[in-house]
């Protein structure tokens, strides 16, 4: 066939020399532009917010300019910088833990967050990359932080006198003096650890090759108990409060070709420690919600008043549920949030905490619901967006921004920042919008009108945003990723394009049908068509041009900023396509016989921008980082040699070092600035 022909010789080209595009020289770009970027930047930028157990202490990551330091407060004090770190040089912090009393932190600094036990990142380009490292800072003193040993996911105990961290499957145990004990050599990739309420077992799950499974080891004693394994996974495990006993979710993946199952493949099961023996408590009726899909957080809690919390899609939205833990009716107690995107119990066990977007689906607020009686109230106003919500004692702290303020920490019920509350007047509120795609799909979007020009004719832009499970908002975004981008759509309309935000379908936040949308990605791209619609409702927006319509994008949305370009150069002038998937084929699950593979394949490839490579004609900047392990480098090589091939004109940033979300602000920096500077020449784009 003549796509398995083709993706061969491409395959085979990545192997050896071939003559490469050559990179246009830049011309000198506006400086007062450019400024203005580098400023909005390097803004601090806050993220991991943790609290201590039993004390109003909080503490977080701050990042400015591409300098990460852990920030600490006690609720109504200033807060203090704890580290002192001073240079760009790509090392994230992360894994922020608290003692349950306060008085001491531990944070990992090196290494990957998302990919903690793989090869280490060197994205400042030192001569021998960073450790990932644990260190432990005690708050009463000025001293500088402790290396306590290699390794990642640190957790106090419950009388924090002891530290576990955990690295390459081992579990490692610390009192901050002399060196850590090994306790368990685990096979897989280890996480989701507590202690028990007494500190004598670990709780983790295990994550192994197609299943996951849950254990406990006793510290003293050296033993390693599984727990309730299957033919499946079994997650977010969590200690009953008087730690007999651990809850965990069981759950399958439906085969490839039953994906719209509508069968039950999850439920919620608790294990008694003395005996073994494990018990379902819940399981997910048939129909909506018979497939697992939980929050970005933790999706499992014993509470003190003895239910169990999870989320549940029965509704076709995800809602948190309650059920006795010894087993009954679940209750909803959340029916009216729409989408619960995280959630947290409240200290007393009474109540729980939760982040979601009730009467506007593109607003995020928090509530708070009681579980014996299912009152709930609102603890955040409509005039931000709220997130992650975490106590620090009886406290409640969360993430806050707006759309002219970055993401920042506050003391909820005060609403006092707890440290750094910075914003730019100048930004304008982003507009909330909706159209129609081709076959009916209603899309929301946010629109960026450009401002200090006239009517027209101006140019427009697409921005398309990875995941693809991701919702962009009318104001600066809690992830790192679409902090800075929301800062270029923002910096973008200020120089005077007009810039729409497409939430393009397999998005999150609308509900379970928009999110699981059919033949969606390499089953047939079907949000491609969103992309199309926001381009055409761009191109009649009064003094828009609609010769000058630019699409740019990052992972997946580096993806669909290359299919715009491939299948619509006519409507896409231009584009920016940083790391994206340019070739979908991959193997196929074992679900199907040998005679569907290759049907099933040729859609894979002609959801593909190489698919309809032939058809592609508008220039394009390719951006992407070397180290990247979330999207191979070989996709932009590939494209890269394609385009070649083809004489199509493009330009390239290659970023040696830089993994997928750029580590170092000067990377993001120079990435965001060759956007600007490719579309201010592309589109021709004047004041």
């Amino acid at each position: 066939m003549r796509f398995v022909i083709l993706l061969l010789a491409t395959l085979v080209s990545l192997q050896s020399p071939s003559l490469a595009q050559e990179s246009r020289s830049a011309p000198a770009m506006d400086v007062a532009r450019s400024t203005a970027l580098a400023e909005r930047l390097a803004i601090p930028f806050a993220s991991d917010l943790a609290g201590a157990a039993d004390a109003p202490v909080f503490a977080w990551v701050e990042n400015a300019r591409g300098v990460r330091n852990v920030m600490v407060a006690r609720a109504g004090e200033t807060a203090r910088r704890l580290t002192d770190y001073h240079k760009d040089d790509g090392s994230e912090i992360y894994g922020l833990a608290l003692s349950p009393d306060g008085t001491r932190i531990a944070f990992v600094r090196g290494g990957d967050a998302s990919f903690a036990d793989e090869s280490l990142p060197n994205t400042g380009q030192a001569v021998e990359a960073p450790d990932q490292t644990v260190y432990l800072v005690d708050l009463g003193t000025d001293a500088a932080p402790r290396t306590i040993g290699r390794g990642h996911d640190p957790l106090f105990s419950p009388d924090g006198r002891s530290l576990l961290f955990v690295r390459s499957g081992t579990i490692m145990v610390s009192t901050g003096e002399g060196d850590a004990r090994r306790v368990a050599d685990l096979r897989g990739n280890a996480g989701d650890f507590s202690w028990s309420p007494d500190g004598t077992r670990i709780l983790f799950r295990e994550l192994r090759s197609g299943h996951s499974i849950v254990g406990t080891v006793d510290v003293e004693r050296g033993r390693l108990l599984y727990l309730g394994a299957t033919l499946g996974h079994s997650s977010d495990p969590a200690f009953s409060p008087d730690g007999r006993a651990v809850a965990f979710i069981q759950f399958r993946d439906p085969p490839a070709r039953f994906d719209d199952s509508r069968q039950s493949f999850w439920s919620v099961r608790v294990a008694n420690l003395a005996t073994g023996d494990v018990r379902t408590v819940w399981s997910a009726p048939e129909g909506e919600g018979g497939q697992y899909y939980g929050t970005r957080g933790r999706n499992l809690f014993w509470t003190a008043s003895d239910h169990l919390l999870f989320p549940f899609e029965g509704s076709g939205w995800l809602h948190v549920m309650a059920v006795p833990a010894k087993g009954g009716p679940a209750r909803d107690l959340t029916p009216d949030a729409n989408e619960v995107e995280n959630f947290v119990p409240t200290p007393d066990g009474r109540g729980v905490v939760y982040s979601a977007n009730p009467g506007d689906l593109d607003s995020r607020t928090l509530w708070q619901v009681d579980i014996a009686t299912g009152a709930d109230r609102q603890l955040t106003d409509d005039r931000h967006f709220s997130f992650f919500p975490v106590f620090g004692g009886n406290r409640l702290a969360a993430t806050l921004t707006d759309a002219r303020s970055p993401a920042h920490m506050v003391v909820v019920d005060t609403m006092e920042p707890l440290g750094p509350a910075p914003s730019v007047a100048a930004y304008a509120v982003p507009q909330t919008v909706r159209f129609a795609a081709e076959d009916g799909m209603m899309i929301h979007a946010q629109y960026f009108r450009g401002v200090g020009v006239g009517d027209g004719p101006r140019p427009a832009l697409i921005f398309a945003h990875g995941g693809p499970r991701r919702q962009m908002i009318a104001g600066f975004h809690p992830i790192f990723y679409y902090h800075n981008t929301y800062i270029r759509n923002q910096e973008f309309a200020a120089q005077g394009y007009d810039v729409l935000s497409v939430n393009f379908r397999s998005g999150t936040n609308y509900g379970r049908a928009f999110r699981e949308a059919p033949e969606t990605g390499r089953e047939g791209a079907s949000e491609y068509q969103d992309i199309l619609a926001g381009a055409r409702w761009l191109a009649a927006r009064p003094g828009v041009d609609p010769a000058r319509i630019g699409i740019w994008g990052g992972s997946w949305g580096g993806y669909l900023a290359a299919l715009a370009l491939a299948r619509d150069s006519d409507v896409f002038a231009a584009g920016v396509d940083l790391h994206g998937v340019h070739a979908m084929v991959r193997p196929v699950p074992d679900s199907y016989a040998p005679d569907e593979v290759a049907a099933i394949q040729q859609l894979q490839w002609d959801s593909s921008p190489m698919g309809a490579i032939e058809d592609w004609r508008s220039p394009v900047l390719l951006i992407h980082g070397d180290d990247d392990q979330n999207v191979d480098y070989r996709q932009s090589l590939l494209l890269a040699r394609e385009l070649t091939a083809r004489g199509v004109p493009f330009e390239e940033l290659a970023i040696p070092n830089e993994r997928h979300d750029f580590f170092r602000y000067e990377s993001w920096l120079e990435a965001l600035e060759a956007t600007g500077d490719f579309f201010d020449r592309r589109l021709e784009q004047t004041r």
